[in-house]
């Protein structure tokens, strides 16, 4: 079927847009969700989309074997991964080196495009803001916003999301086109 990338900014509402595209492909839905409750934050935050997340969806959870978990689900189910961003940091802090990361993402990439269900990616938008002082939150940065470029260039679609609301984004094939 299709790759999605929904992508866009902290609380933007990626999460409520790849939900409600997965409600409306009418397949069974497996979400795999990245996220890891080191904190109380991230624990409660966890829990609220647990809550939000309806019963009748499979979850795995798996903060590092993307590919693996893309790779298990069954063929005609739509897949939701939320969220790269979480995924890039969890490698990140478990000490993969970048050029891994990219790799690995790029694989995982081709694996969500190649299903025949559709996939849907959540992943945010890092570098529209201001260039952060600390050398490794810039290196995070910067692979982060190349997987990103790497997840989008392997999908058939990809939105922003602003606010709930999306705008779609087109390849840089279509200026050319013009």
């Amino acid at each position: 079927m299709a790759l999605t990338v929904v992508i866009g900014g902290a609380r933007s509402g990626k999460t409520g847009v790849a939900a409600g595209l997965a409600e409306s492909s009418g397949r069974e839905v497996v979400l795999i969700a990245t996220g890891e409750a080191r904190d109380e934050e991230m624990a409660e935050r966890i829990r609220r989309h647990r809550e939000a997340r309806p019963e009748t969806w499979e979850t795995i959870e798996e903060p590092l074997d993307l590919e693996g978990s893309l790779s298990s689900v069954p063929a005609e189910a739509c897949v939701v991964v939320d969220c790269l961003t979480l995924w890039v940091a969890n490698l990140l802090d478990r000490g993969h080196p970048a050029a891994e990361i990219e790799d690995r993402g790029r694989a995982a990439a081709g694996i969500a495009a190649g299903r025949s269900g559709t996939t849907i990616a959540v992943t945010n938008e890092v570098g529209a803001g201001i260039v952060p002082v600390h050398p490794v939150a810039r290196a995070f940065r910067d692979l982060h916003g190349r997987v990103n470029v790497d997840w989008s260039e392997a999908a058939e679609r990809a939105v922003l999301v602003v606010a709930g609301r999306i705008l779609p984004l087109q390849p840089p094939a279509v200026l050319a086109d013009e």
